[in-house]
């Protein structure tokens, strides 16, 4: 791979992670401070389709309430473990030479971003969007865990896409 087409790739996973990260906190602002989600009672639900509705729940674990934090000490130890994990995928970002890759990692990074920020600022992150239908429940989520998910995606996606050798058989 030439070093432009490594730069390319970098760019791309440089700008997800800011869609991601940008359309996270865009979201948030607009839904906590223009619609006044701040001030909706916990779990409070504002119906808008037959299978969704809006949400206010202060999460104080990591993507879809997985690993509740109790008090600062674990605030804090998810804060670290997020901001360990965003410096791993930057660093994994800058190797890989996949766009798939290069996409997850973007994703993942700014959605991890989108809630520490959250963390650091109210100590839990803000989640809104929930879905339902066809008897299954989603748990709450935001803009940040859909970016997250969408990595996981991509990652496995890059493993199970037909390689270049199987190509050419």
């Amino acid at each position: 791979m030439t070093q432009a087409a490594h730069a390319r790739l970098r760019l791309l996973g440089l700008g997800v992670a800011v869609l991601a990260f940008a359309a996270d906190q865009v979201s948030k602002f607009a839904l906590l401070y223009g619609a006044g989600f701040r001030d909706l009672p916990p779990g409070e639900k504002v119906p808008l389709l037959p299978f969704f509705d809006m949400v206010m729940v202060w999460n104080p674990g990591i993507s879809y309430g997985m690993f509740a934090a109790s008090g600062p000490k674990g605030t804090m130890a998810l804060a670290l473990a997020t901001f360990a994990v965003v410096l791993f995928l930057g660093w994994y970002l800058w190797k890989t030479t996949q766009p798939a890759i290069a996409i997850g990692c973007g994703f993942i990074i700014g959605g991890g971003l989108g809630n520490l920020l959250d963390r650091l600022l109210y100590g839990k992150v803000a989640d809104f969007f929930h879905l339902f239908a066809f008897g299954y429940d989603w748990y709450v989520f935001n803009i940040a865990d859909l970016a997250v998910t969408l990595g996981a995606v991509a990652f496995i996606y890059d493993v199970f896409k037909p390689s270049e050798s199987s190509k050419d058989a």
